[in-house]
């Protein structure tokens, strides 16, 4: 894309192909969408407010969805006390989840346990210690690992009768409790608006990188009752999708 002086580069997904992009030129413009981890922390931008550089677009900054879904999650089981969590070590979105959970746990007086998973191979593993550890929910991280296996968590936690949160709205068609995250498609949206404006002159590093707008909360009804959970009204309420 750089030998062929393209006027912006947009990327959608993780933190990996941003960077990636960053390092291949300092001129073109570079639009990013979908992208969980802090863009500051990761040295994408210098601030959301002025990105100083030819980075800019929309962050999804999943420190404050981790936290959210596990209070979602917490809303609909009253008694939840330990929540078991998966998550990928290798991916930015993964450590962040490990670093954002605690906290939000202690606030929810919720115990967390972590469970690492890198590769299809360790799903059995991490499966069959659960089957012992026996916890009252389990939550997903975003990562690859977890999007290609979305099916494959979602009929672990229905058949252990877990209920259970993604960070990948595609799980809860799979047969998943409940998600709740960033409306994609408005991203992509409002994304477009960075390409008008960078095409008429205007300087990545002089737009701020926005954060969504609209949220979206999907329950799946059918997994709640299979499982045995009346999901409470004030939660129900919220949701912008329901699978019955």
């Amino acid at each position: 894309m750089v030998r062929l002086k393209v006027d912006i580069i947009l990327v959608s997904g993780g933190l990996l192909p941003i960077q990636a992009a960053k390092k291949a030129t300092k001129t073109i413009p570079i639009l990013m969408t979908g992208v969980g981890a802090d863009p500051v922390k990761t040295g994408l931008v210098e601030s959301l407010a002025r990105p100083g550089g030819n980075v800019t677009g929309i962050t999804n900054l999943e420190t404050v969805l981790n936290s959210k879904r596990l209070e979602l999650l917490k809303e609909s089981v009253p008694k939840l006390s330990r929540v078991a969590v998966l998550y990928d070590p290798d991916v930015p979105a993964g450590r962040q989840v490990k670093d954002d959970l605690p906290i939000g746990a202690r606030a929810l007086g919720l115990t967390i346990q972590h469970w690492e998973l890198r590769a299809a191979d360790d799903f059995e593993r991490v499966f069959a210690a659960l089957n012992k550890e026996r916890p009252e929910g389990l939550y997903a991280a975003a990562g690859l690992a977890m999007t290609a296996n979305a099916k494959r968590i979602a009929d672990f936690a229905l058949k252990s009768q877990l209920p259970s949160t993604y960070s990948d709205r595609e799980a809860v068609y799979a047969g998943g409790l409940m998600y709740y995250g960033a409306n994609v498609a408005d991203s992509y949206r409002r994304v477009a608006t960075y390409v008008d404006r960078i095409l008429k002159g205007a300087k990545p590093a002089d737009l701020p990188v926005e954060q969504p707008t609209k949220l979206e909360l999907f329950i799946n009804l059918k997994t709640a009752k299979q499982i045995g959970l009346t999901i409470p009204p004030n939660v129900l309420a919220r949701a912008d999708r329901v699978i019955k």
